[in-house]
């Protein structure tokens, strides 16, 4: 199957299908990977040969290796080890001769020039079991594209061994942080979820904090702190328009989306108190959930937009709680020992809550079940916070200041736990937040 790719729309680039998948249907719903946690898990061994073609191969084989390094589901095979070179993508490997280095799965791929200077870039995924192809693509696009196409492939081999949704083609917003720290320039920016590709959006001119991804489109939601009231803005991403869509009286924090993009969910201060309220971002009205003299904030939608997730600190420490999206009394669902826990996030896949638990000088990221049973602590260290999900509800990135750098850093880990790693940025940063698909 070719797909054509435009730069008219980041949000949508794969545009008008033709010619015939390189894969029987037969193999579509094969699952080779179990993740769900329990059992022994091995990881699925994957040879990504490289790309023949022009220089852009290169460039496209490391991309997609990377990725899969980064995964925990996915082992890629060290090249190093190869004991075929493929010369021709669109023959059938010798299985025999990656059984040898123990790869499950082999891809091949070619990219270059098409006649009217566009990229073609395709792959194919073999099953060395089996011996059978089991999925392949071919993408057509601008040059400038040639890093999504990487990562779409990613995508599509990811879901096809996993059987769930790859997190590869997205992008990441984040607070860049330069300059000493006693006179910090905070700029938001964004850049690939590998740390590729980063673009500065804002120059720095005023402080912004808590910039958070709609998960429905390219829009996102931050505040701001210039002269006067700081103020809640929406940007579009590929248009760059800005608007102010709040200027409060007091502190406002932590504006984030519902699931539909329609509205925002706010904590606003007044007096003492600081409690919950919804925009929407049609008809600007506000809408207060919360009522209450302690100070509820940090709010986050179920999937479903039905329910909210908060922390509060009514009940004399700050712990998390859960209500319906039109607000109410709550719920507490945190009842560790002698720990604080705050910036909850419910998991697109609805199953989860992330958050920050604090106990001793400790800080730690963790999950748990909605109703605050099962909680797990996936990495703890000197001060860990903010975890946002991928949009496949497998991996959580946060920021992290190991003490001693003057700084923090953005990492991810996957949800059970197994890996961890440093995603790279220009200078210091922190708040990231994952946006969407973009395909």
């Amino acid at each position: 199957m070719t797909f054509s790719l435009s730069r008219r729309r980041a949000t949508a680039l794969i545009a008008g299908a033709a010619a015939a998948p390189f894969v029987s249907p037969a193999h579509a719903q094969e699952r080779y990977l179990d993740i769900r946690p329990g059992g022994q898990f091995r990881p699925v061994t994957i040879a990504v040969t490289p790309f023949v073609g022009d220089a852009q191969g290169a460039a496209t084989t490391q991309v997609i290796t990377n990725n899969f390094s980064r995964s925990v589901f996915l082992q890629p095979v060290d090249q190093k080890s190869f004991v075929e070179k493929i010369a021709n993508p669109d023959q059938p490997p010798q299985m025999d001769s990656w059984k040898m280095i123990n790869a499950q799965f082999v891809v091949t791929g070619r990219s270059g020039r098409a006649p009217d200077g566009r990229l073609r870039t395709e792959f194919r995924l073999w099953d060395v079991a089996n011996g059978q192809q089991v999925a392949g693509q071919q993408y057509v696009t601008d040059p400038a594209n040639s890093r999504r196409v990487a990562h779409i492939i990613s995508d599509a081999i990811f879901q096809r061994v996993t059987g769930e949704k790859g997190h590869f083609d997205t992008r990441v917003v984040f607070v860049d942080e330069s300059g000493p720290k006693e006179k910090r320039r905070k700029r938001l920016a964004i850049m690939d979820q590998d740390g590729g590709n980063v673009r500065y959006l804002t120059r720095g001119d005023d402080l912004v904090v808590t910039p958070r991804f709609s998960p429905s489109s390219q829009d996102v939601t931050f505040m701001s702190f210039g002269a006067g009231d700081p103020k809640v803005y929406l940007l579009n991403i590929e248009s760059g328009q800005r608007e102010v869509v709040g200027n409060f009286p007091g502190m406002t924090f932590s504006p984030r989306f519902s699931p539909d993009g329609q509205r925002i969910v706010m904590s606003l201060s007044q007096g003492s108190a600081t409690n919950l309220f919804a925009m929407d971002l049609r008809s600007r009205s506000t809408t207060r959930l919360t009522n209450t003299a302690a100070i509820d904030t940090s709010p986050s939608y179920s999937p479903d937009g039905s329910q909210l997730v908060f922390e509060s600190d009514r009940g004399g420490g700050q712990q998390i709680y859960t209500m319906s999206a039109g607000g109410g009394s709550g719920k507490r669902i945190s009842f560790g020992e002698g720990a604080r826990y705050s910036t909850p996030v419910w998991s697109p896949k609805g199953d989860l809550i992330a958050f920050t638990r604090q106990k001793g000088g400790s800080f730690a990221i963790g999950v748990m079940k909605p109703d605050g049973s099962g909680e797990r602590i996936l990495t703890e260290g000197y001060h860990n916070e903010g975890p946002t999900w991928a949009p496949n509800g497998l991996y959580l990135m946060f920021f992290r200041d190991p003490g001693g750098q003057s700084g923090s850093k953005v990492f991810m880990c996957d949800v059970f736990g197994r890996g961890e790693f440093g995603v790279p940025t220009p200078a210091f940063a922190s708040d990231p937040s994952w946006g969407p698909l973009l395909t």
